[in-house]
């Protein structure tokens, strides 16, 4: 144990700093040079000129490239609840102007991320850098920039839509006058509340509920809105006039960051997409580009006959050398008539519609196939059957065979060519 006073101090100093770089890690900095880089310090680490002088010299350095695009950026965020990992080392970057949907189950931890983001929980590692501000320590700065809706809003049921709003101007600070009354009038005109402005708040439908809890979320006019789960339990019209209400935000410009667990609705609003899975991050990106991989033409010929001539003609098609087909198979339709589903690109459909033809194959059917969020999902989290994923797995497999281990297809089940396996066989 350190003898002098001035030793007991450094010592302690030491501690608190290492304490500090073990709850916030600075990159390239270690606890000994923030204590000790030429000018000793006897504050704690929470406000320890040095230790945020050295931060605060690192985050520029760090989060200005990301200032004009980026609006949140999180690295390796994890939060655990005791042995419970809600959310594990999470990696997210939302762009400016983004429409960007956070998916995944319920209990995947898609709140806890959202109150991680707006400082309502610590997180037990990483860090959160909103509009190039560390949340740790510039919370205050950013959240005057933020509107966000967590769960399910509450407001005084026996006041009017517009008196709730004026109550929650005052209790955010806003001034009163004019200028806050003309606010309240452009978020209910935003939030189509301006006729049932004056109508008690115990009457309104879930979907008005909804949207007035958006409308207070948008009264200081924040930059970044956080939605979380809003279209949860509303009916179909209820969740067209959320829609709509995304779409006139983006259209104002907002950065709007969405979670949800219904992947339809996520698909016809947001441009880019995080889906989470029992805390991890499973895939992050454009939503077409994500979807362009479960493309597919569906085909119906006119006889079961001409069905598996097609069937031939597209293997001998891919073995020469037509590498935008990655597998194709011979399905019932609801009709119970044999087709061709065939694992390519929507843009290809001509080529194939030529191709059929030039083999006296006509088409009577053919519809390009965009896919749908849901299949991505299914592709990326379900199990494997066959050793395919998702639904191309459950597609290749007979219902039985899925479900019964052991057991195999029926003798007269449709055809299936996977490429792979060919290239397989030829490395054997």
């Amino acid at each position: 144990m350190p003898a002098t006073k001035r030793e007991r101090q450094n010592f302690a100093t030491i501690l608190k700093c290492i304490l500090a770089y073990i709850r916030y890690p600075v990159e390239s900095t270690s606890a000994v040079e923030l204590a000790f880089n030429g000018k000793p310090c006897n504050n704690w680490w929470g406000s320890c000129p040095h230790f945020l002088e050295r931060r605060q010299m690192l985050n520029e350095h760090i989060e200005s490239p990301l200032q004009s695009s980026s609006v949140i950026s999180t690295s390796r965020l994890t939060k655990a609840f005791g042995k419970l990992v809600a959310v594990n080392d999470l990696h997210l970057e939302v762009m400016r102007g983004d429409v960007f949907g956070f998916l995944g189950p319920n209990g995947s931890g898609k709140t806890t991320t959202i109150r991680m983001l707006l400082g309502l929980i610590r997180p037990t590692a990483g860090r959160v850098v909103i509009f190039g501000m560390d949340n740790t320590y510039q919370l205050p700065a950013i959240l005057q920039r933020v509107g966000a809706i967590v769960e399910t809003p509450v407001f005084y049921p026996f006041l009017s839509g517009m008196d709730n709003l004026h109550a929650v101007a005052a209790a955010s600070g806003m001034r009163s006058g004019k200028a806050n009354r003309r606010r309240i009038d452009e978020v209910l005109e935003l939030a189509e509340l301006r006729a049932q402005a004056k109508l008690a708040y115990r009457k309104y439908s879930l979907g008005m509920k909804q949207r007035l809890g958006i409308a207070a979320a948008l009264l200081a006019d924040p930059e970044l809105v956080l939605l979380d789960e809003p279209t949860n339990g509303l009916d179909p019209a209820g969740m067209f006039e959320i829609r709509q209400l995304i779409h006139r935000l983006a259209a104002l410009g907002k950065t709007i960051f969405l979670s949800s667990h219904l992947l339809n609705e996520v698909q016809q609003v947001c441009n880019r997409v995080a889906i989470l899975q029992k805390g991890n991050l499973i895939k992050q990106g454009n939503v077409h580009e994500l979807m362009r991989g479960s493309e597919q033409v569906l085909v119906r010929l006119n006889t079961p006959e001409e069905t598996q001539r097609a069937f031939d003609v597209l293997r001998e098609a891919k073995d020469r050398g037509a590498d935008w087909i990655s597998a194709f198979r011979i399905e019932m339709n609801r009709q119970g008539e044999p087709a061709l589903r065939i694992d390519a690109p929507k843009a290809h459909s001509a080529e194939i519609n030529a191709l059929l033809a030039s083999h006296d194959l006509f088409a009577a059917e053919l519809h390009p196939y965009e896919g749908s969020l849901e299949e991505v999902f299914l592709q990326l989290t379900a199990p494997v059957a066959g050793g395919r994923r998702g639904m191309a797995g459950l597609a290749d497999s007979s219902p039985i065979a899925a479900t019964i281990p052991g057991a195999s297809l029926p003798s007269n089940a449709p055809p299936t060519y996977d490429p792979s396996k060919d290239r397989k066989a030829g490395l054997q």
